[in-house]
């Protein structure tokens, strides 16, 4: 099954590729490593979650937020490669929560950025990973990630 038929099949549309919002590149290929800039909560141009996970926003909802993260991910590595089946493997997740003072799950936020690569791209999808909490993302979006990945 492809990667498009897989998506298809769990009724998943990526957005659009994210562009830019400052002097960088959404996407960096280095021989077989695609590097990809931090992915916000942000998808046709509205942010779709912000706040702090700890204080106004709960677990599943940063949870949601990795989630809208790693389908902005996949949309660029689709810009870029044409095809995800080019991906051989998600290498890295860089994982930012957006977290109250005392908020120490941010594991689990992630969590929901790494299930996801994992639903769309079976085994191909497992990485490394990290996850920390931070006091403030751009926007105040609730979570941005990064990722590395092998490609074909």
């Amino acid at each position: 099954m492809t990667t498009e038929e897989r998506l298809n099949e769990l009724g998943i549309e990526l957005p659009a590729a994210p562009a830019p919002a400052g002097n960088y590149v959404p996407a960096y290929q280095t021989g077989n490593l695609l590097y990809l800039s931090g992915a916000i909560c942000l998808v046709n141009g509205e942010m779709t979650h912000t706040g702090k996970v700890g204080a106004e926003r709960d677990l599943a909802y940063g949870q949601a937020a990795a989630r809208v993260c790693a389908l902005n991910l996949l949309a660029v590595a689709k810009a870029y490669l044409g095809d995800l089946d080019k991906i051989k493997q998600v290498v890295h997740l860089g994982g930012f929560v957006n977290g109250a003072p005392s908020f120490s799950d941010s594991p689990a936020v992630i969590n929901g950025a790494s299930d996801t690569m994992v639903e769309i791209l079976g085994d191909r999808g497992r990485h490394t990973r990290a996850a920390v909490a931070v006091t403030g993302l751009p926007k105040d979006t609730t979570v941005e990630i990064t990722a590395v990945i092998e490609v074909n």
